[in-house]
């Protein structure tokens, strides 16, 4: 379909004798915000892993509609896959500390400059050129994320919930078509996750980015998201709307136990005596 952006075909992953992932298909379709959810261990992040090109499918491909056209992103390089149009963050943040924000975020400008070594060195008209845009994209995000206070602060000085946010503002640096973000609201409290909520809305309405998210807090899925996927011990379980998969029964099997265990929660505990006593 012309409206698919990445088409993940069959995948499955193998580390010695565990298979993290098994037979996983899916599309996720341009301009939506498309979220993978399961339990912990689920091979939720060993997908991410096998889109950034971390990790190399021991089956399947997946097939992406990058700025020239359809490619076969499994037999891109790693290093290559942000210059393709695809950004993530990580659930455990990855920033430099002891650089400022618009450093951390100039760093995400790094697949767009094509300076080369030695006019960099000897800052020439072209190297000062592509500084100053480089400069001007990174205040744009800054302007876009409300980062104005934070610009000039390390991040390590930086609290938790503005230092998830700052990563997020780096992968946006990069200008990507499929932002993949890892566990966004990991970490944050109630208002901070309300806030991530309202960012991933207007990174899809507002810069027409599509997004690919793994998470596990279902207020956020349900608020933000297009699609689910529901994962469980590397398969499938479930496809569809928030609401269509949270419904499931397979789903609330893999997140509660059995659909007896899951009547049993639902029961009051007036009921429960009930049912004890009749036994």
């Amino acid at each position: 379909m012309t409206d698919t952006l990445l088409s993940a075909k069959n995948l499955s992953v193998r580390f010695g004798g565990v298979l993290a992932v098994n037979n996983v298909s899916f599309d996720v379709k341009q301009g939506e915000v498309f979220t993978l959810i399961g339990p912990n261990g689920a091979g939720k992040t060993t997908v991410f892993n096998l889109i950034s090109r971390i990790y190399t499918p021991t089956m399947g491909e997946i097939d992406y509609r990058g700025p020239n056209g359809l490619i076969k992103l499994t037999e891109q390089a790693p290093q290559d896959v942000a210059a393709l149009g695809i950004a993530r963050t990580f659930q455990n943040i990855e920033l430099f500390e002891h650089a400022s924000v618009l450093h951390n975020l100039l760093i995400g400008r790094h697949t767009h400059r094509k300076t080369g070594v030695w006019r960099d060195l000897f800052f020439t008209a072209q190297a000062r050129e592509a500084e100053l845009l480089a400069r001007e994209k990174a205040e744009e995000v800054i302007d876009f994320l409300g980062l104005q206070h934070y610009r000039d602060t390390f991040v390590a000085g930086l609290p938790y919930g503005v230092r998830k946010v700052v990563e997020m503002a780096r992968a946006l640096c990069t200008e990507p078509k499929l932002l993949l973000l890892d566990e966004p609201s990991s970490g944050l409290n109630v208002e901070e996750t309300d806030d991530m909520a309202f960012w991933i809305q207007d990174i899809k309405n507002e810069l027409g980015i599509t997004v690919l998210m793994v998470e596990h807090d279902m207020s956020l899925v349900s608020k933000v998201s297009d699609r689910v996927l529901a994962m469980n011990q590397g398969e499938v379980l479930a496809m569809g709307t928030p609401r269509e998969v949270q419904n499931d029964p397979g789903v609330i099997e893999a997140y509660l136990g059995s659909i007896d265990d899951v009547s049993s929660l639902r029961r009051t505990p007036l009921e429960q005596d009930s049912t004890r006593e009749a036994a």
